[in-house]
């Protein structure tokens, strides 16, 4: 043990050095120079003595020494046997517990922790595994079972062994190893294990069921019984495996999952509903969950009791096979049901109705009991709280109410409020309530859907009439221009005419493309090819005010569409992109695939589940009100300045997307933006074309066996293409059309080009024509649409009668809408209303051959 120090020897040295220090002045400065160099000479010599005493520890300083005294105390008095040894294996230090536990006194002969622990080969390998880390600098930690035990007493003791390096200042490395006996605790463990065996044991054993479900649905725990009765092995239940709704089918497991409580609360529920066994099969059962929440309100996990309702189980037979019934009755119901009583607070509900409305119950104080009011929106209380009033009056027939939930104003019920007489437990009436929300929604597309198709019926007409009128404008205008040369002073009055008769035309084909019955000229192509030509064109329409955005997918799959008809879509979604944007914005072009599992996932009910190509045009503009967004396909709707907008765009947009099969939504947020998704169904069997090869004009269409149209159609007017050489002819053509103006036309074009014309002015009147005519008629031209027998039938007629003449048909309508109506195989040419004179006469001489 280190001596301490004491003050008194101090106080002497210092009190010679000074009593010495005096009698040298006294003396004479001859006789003193020699004492006093002896007394420096001396305290030189003691200084370095003591320097080199504290430099190998023979003299310690009284700082350092009380503090290694105190912590040296510490491990001295430790409980734990504490032993230090340095890189070469040497024991440094060890407390009196480690001297105890090995049976010695001193560090000399001191075993350390290797040679103490010997024995069997778990503590041999567990010893070896201390040492190993102990060699490389690393703290590690072992339990360790030893029989007999240190001291050699009967029996086994369990100990704790830590190892954990230690540097010292010095820069010396040594092992700092700790050992407890553990025995105590490691018997204690035992026995609270062998107490909580028991008490599983015991709760195995029960005759009733019992379950633990946390707040996330998962099954904690599950007892024997209950696993018997479920067909489960607990050997393979765990954590992880099963869920509340792999046992609760239906709506069952939105009761348990749903309990209400408020923080601090202990909530217990009773309902009689069934389980599902393992093999589907389904257990009756009656469940007590109870759910404890924290003081933060969150619920924990559950302590359910489950008592097995299956026939044979309970004396009273009849009572449980009717309770039976009526639970599976109440709980797989497809209506919410809850009973009331006359304030409106709920006694008891099924599932469904914990599944839709539990929403509306998280977080409320449940000091007090909930209330249906509490499901509906504000401004819909009062029209429940009517029905639960006469309800309570006993009335007998209460009307229905349809209401908006409070947990989302889309959502709505239908509920239906039942009195009871002489209800339980104060209960009043019995509410039945019926999601609406998706019959709503489905109702509003189909009422907007008959709406659409009854503007494209009425515009579909109103095209048909007016094309009629422009075929007549426009072809007494030709014909006009072909008596007045340019330099004529009515021939700019004719051009004026005509150029406005021509635009009149456009708006049509935007009324006709609404009414889907535009002609189209559709092909295969690539949609990534066509945008990426059109975005010089767009950024030209746009203006550098406006960014443009392109993205394409990729590996776009092909699509069948009319390739001018679609891009006048874009170039108009374009335009109203940039009017909604006039101080400048990004507009967004986006094409990518979308499979059916996708489509599915849109959730656009109006959309089937197939594979598409959608395009999204997207702007950053002003964004488009609620209030008109579902008016805004319709004709002649239009938000633009008087003169700025015909309102068709749109329209014809829609038109389009719809004859090519496809789907159009719009997304829009006044302030954010407003985006268009167009859904194309995804072509398949055909070579793709390339997006910007035109399609080659064919003299005639073909129907096929289903109807459908094959070949190529002609395009709209044009302006008149160069005259081609020898359009005339001699042969004798019929011309059937009911509109006088547009007959008078065309007989005097087909008769100036050398054509013999027969007229008749209907279906009806061309059978009594081609009766009293002796000689061939080598072509019929012919409208579609007139009074009393159209043109389709008329020519099923000649042709029973023998008349092969070729035939063209002039329509307004696209050639699908009457092609379904021809003899089979049968073959035509087709002229679009209004078509020019020019045009005419090509298609009547290309016919003829």
């Amino acid at each position: 043990m280190p001596r301490a120090g004491h003050a008194g020897l101090l106080l002497a040295l210092a009190g010679a050095l000074v009593g010495a220090g005096i009698a040298v002045s006294l003396l004479a400065s001859e006789k003193a120079q020699p004492l006093i160099i002896g007394l420096l000479a001396l305290l030189a010599v003691m200084g370095v003595f003591a320097l080199f005493a504290g430099a190998v520890g023979i003299i310690e300083f009284a700082g350092r020494t009380t503090r290694n005294d105190t912590t040296k105390a510490v491990v001295d008095t430790a409980s734990e046997g504490v032993i230090i040894v340095d890189t070469d294996g040497r024991v440094v230090y060890a407390n009196e517990a480690y001297q105890r536990l090995a049976g010695t006194t001193g560090t000399e002969n001191l075993l350390t922790v290797e040679r103490l622990f010997t024995g069997a080969s778990d503590v041999s390998e567990a010893i070896y595994r201390l040492a190993q880390a102990a060699r490389d600098m690393r703290p590690a930690s072992e339990e360790v079972r030893l029989s007999p035990p240190l001291g050699g007493f009967d029996g086994a003791a369990w100990y704790r062994i830590r190892v954990r390096p230690l540097e010292q200042p010095d820069g010396v490395r040594a092992a700092v190893w700790t050992v407890a006996d553990v025995t105590r605790d490691r018997k204690r463990q035992e026995n609270v294990f062998q107490e909580l065996q028991h008490a599983i044991d015991y709760l195995d054993q029960a005759p009733a069921g019992f379950l633990s479900v946390d707040a996330g649905g998962e099954i904690i725990y599950m007892n024997a019984t209950l696993a018997g009765w479920l067909d489960y092995d607990l050997a393979q239940f765990g954590p992880g495996g099963l869920k509340l709704r792999d046992l609760v089918p239906g709506e069952g497991a939105a009761l348990l999952s749903g309990v209400p409580g408020g923080a601090g609360e202990v909530r217990t529920e009773t309902h009689d509903l069934d389980l599902r066994r393992r093999g589907g099969h389904p257990l009756p059962v009656r469940v007590f969950h109870r759910v404890a929440y924290g003081y933060d309100g969150t619920p924990g996990a559950s302590r359910t009791l489950i008592l097995n309702r299956s026939a044979g189980e309970d004396v009273a037979e009849g009572q449980r096979a009717a309770e039976v019934r009526f639970a599976r009755f109440f709980n797989n119901s497809p209506l919410a049901i809850a009973t009331i009583d006359r304030n409106g607070r709920i006694a008891r509900s099924n599932g469904l109705f914990a599944k839709l409305f539990g929403a509306a119950f998280k977080g409320q104080d449940m000091a007090e009991a909930r209330s249906i009011l509490s499901v509906v929106s504000e401004r819909d209380r009062e029209s429940l709280t009517q029905a639960v009033a006469q309800a309570a009056a006993g009335a007998g027939d209460i009307a229905p109410v349809e209401l908006s939930l409070v947990m989302d104003a889309n959502r709505s019920a239908r509920f239906f409020v039942t009195s009871v007489e002489n209800g339980e437990d104060g209960e009043a009436a019995i509410v039945y309530a019926l999601d609406t929300t998706d019959q709503r929604a489905l109702q509003a597309q189909f009422a907007q859907a008959q709406k659409m198709q009854a503007v494209g019926e009425l515009a579909g007409g109103v095209a048909h009439d007016f094309n009629n009128v422009l075929q007549g404008i426009i072809g007494y205008a030709d014909l006009l221009l072909v008596n007045h040369r340019p330099t004529d002073p009515s021939f700019d009055d004719i051009m004026q005419i005509k150029q406005n008769a021509n635009r009149a035309a456009s708006l049509v084909r935007h009324l006709l493309a609404f009414s889907r019955r535009q002609t189209l000229r559709p092909q295969v192509m690539h949609f990534g090819e066509v945008l990426t030509d059109l975005t010089m064109l767009i950024k030209k329409l746009v203006g550098e005010r406006i960014s443009l955005d392109v993205k394409h997918g990729r590996d776009l799959w092909p699509v069948r569409a009319d390739l001018i008809q679609f891009e006048q879509v874009i170039v108009n979604l374009a335009v109203n992109a940039r009017d909604a944007m006039p101080n400048g914005g990004v507009l967004s072009l986006r094409t990518r695939n979308v499979t059916a599992a996708e489509a599915a996932d849109v959730g656009e009910a109006v959309m089937p589940a197939a594979d598409y190509v959608a395009i999204e045009v997207g702007d950053t503009g002003s964004g488009i009100p609620k209030e008109i967004i579902d008016k805004i396909f319709q004709p002649f709707f239009t938000t633009k300045e008087v003169g700025k907008g015909t309102g068709l765009g749109l329209s014809m947009v829609y038109g389009f997307v719809k004859q090519s099969e496809g789907f159009i939504f719009c997304d829009s947020e006044v302030g954010k933006g407003t985006v268009f998704r167009i859904y194309l169904p995804r072509h398949v069997g055909e070579a793709v074309v390339d997006g910007q090869a035109e399609a080659k004009d064919k003299p005639a269409v073909k129907v096929a066996e289903n109807g459908a149209v094959t070949g190529a159609t002609p395009a709209p007017v044009q302006a008149d293409p160069p005259a081609k050489p020898d359009l005339t002819g001699s042969e004798t053509v019929l011309l059937v059309e009911d509109e006088e103006a547009v007959r008078a036309f065309g007989a005097r074009a087909l008769a100036r080009h050398g054509y013999r014309v027969l007229e008749a002015s209907s279906g009806i009147d061309a059978l009594h024509v081609v009766e009293e005519h002796d000689g061939p008629i080598s072509l019929i031209v012919s409208d579609v649409v007139m009074p009393e027998m159209d043109g389709p039938t008329m020519l099923g007629e000649l042709r029973r009668k023998g008349i092969t003449a070729k035939i063209i048909f002039c329509s307004g309508y696209a050639e699908e809408a009457f092609s379904r109506n021809l003899p089979e195989g049968e073959t035509f040419g087709f002229l679009p209303k209004p078509f020019t004179l020019q045009k005419m006469i090509e298609e009547v001489k290309k016919a003829l051959g």
